[in-house]
């Protein structure tokens, strides 16, 4: 009988060889020093409206559901670096002025970030005043004939740069979508081992409304009768070493499709989501943290919108619809 390790921070991993032993990083759960916060109280619900918590017992990261204050304290005492991916092909350059502005503002303050801009223009990155122990590294990747294309190289564009340089430069990544902006905060609170959001259009679905590959040749196949939530590409992330293991992964599987003619009916989200059946998150975020301004007003679930995807016309900036 085959078994899927669940729990994957308690399984033995081997991990590419050419990847050194990364520096200790903290624990998902940490321990403030002295820090001044309200008293938790185990009798109280802080949220009774939503699921908080996993089956497999990970966190669901919503609005009163942790202390800011007690958070912050304990991941600003740490030498940590988060590094943070973006692709801006084409002409979706132009959405990374208000994504790396109102990252500025909102995104892990006072932590250190190291951006790095996947683009086939460098010279269209914009110029953004960045805090102290931010930095920004820009590197040219090529344009591909199809946006299908440029979204399924992505798994492996991240694999190679975390195995080249990213494992020696930050402890934790996260990997998204530039056609976004930050509206509030975005803390370490959303720090974890592997970390995936759930997808604003389906968080409210049973699984067989998901869209999952449903082929079974296909590498990303999830049947029917399978699946826990469905998770957006959009955003994902985690200690270096998990998230290099998920995008060697996905890299793979996207790699074994092709030599088949087939490509998963969302390209690399659809493998995400088959890789995060198999290997759960350790955290999981809730749509507050990866909202779609297309849907309008927030419900009454959602308290705080603080990133979000912007309104605009798709076949405008997929040049090659």
């Amino acid at each position: 009988m085959i078994t899927t390790c669940v729990f994957r921070s308690f399984c033995s991993q081997s991990i590419t060889q050419s990847i050194p032993a990364l520096p200790a990083t903290p624990r998902d759960v940490l321990q403030p020093k002295r820090a001044n916060y309200g008293q938790p109280l185990a009798l109280i619900p802080q949220r009774n409206d939503v699921l908080t918590v996993t089956p497999w017992l990970a966190p669901i990261v919503w609005e009163r559901t942790f202390d800011p204050d007690m958070i912050d304290s304990a991941y600003k005492s740490l030498n940590i670096t988060i590094a943070t991916t973006v692709f801006a092909v084409g002409k979706y350059t132009q959405f990374l002025q208000d994504f790396l502005e109102t990252a500025e503002k909102y995104y892990m303050s006072g932590l250190r970030v190291h951006y790095y801009v996947f683009t086939d223009q460098p010279r269209e990155v914009p110029r953004v005043e960045l805090a102290a122990g931010r930095k920004i590294s820009i590197i040219q990747v090529p344009k591909y004939s199809r946006w299908q294309e440029i979204s399924l190289r992505r798994m492996e564009i991240i694999e190679r740069h975390i195995n080249e340089t990213i494992h020696r430069e930050a402890d934790y990544i996260f990997c998204m979508d530039v056609d976004m902006k930050f509206h509030d905060r975005w803390g370490p609170e959303t720090l974890g081992t592997l970390v995936g959001v759930l997808h604003p259009w389906f968080y409210e679905f049973t699984r067989d409304k998901f869209t999952y590959e449903r082929r079974p040749e296909s590498t990303a196949y999830i049947p029917m009768e399978e699946g826990d939530f469905y998770y957006m590409a959009a955003v994902f992330g985690g200690r270096v070493k998990e998230v290099h293991a998920l995008t060697k992964k996905c890299h793979e599987h996207l790699d074994k499709d092709k030599s088949k003619n087939l490509e998963a009916i969302w390209q690399e989200e659809s493998h995400l989501n088959w890789y995060f059946l198999h290997n759960k998150p350790t955290k999981v975020l809730s749509p507050e943290y990866l909202w779609d301004d297309q849907k309008g007003g927030l419900p009454s679930e959602i308290k705080r919108k603080r990133f979000s995807a912007v309104i605009k016309n798709k076949e405008a900036v997929r040049e090659n619809v």
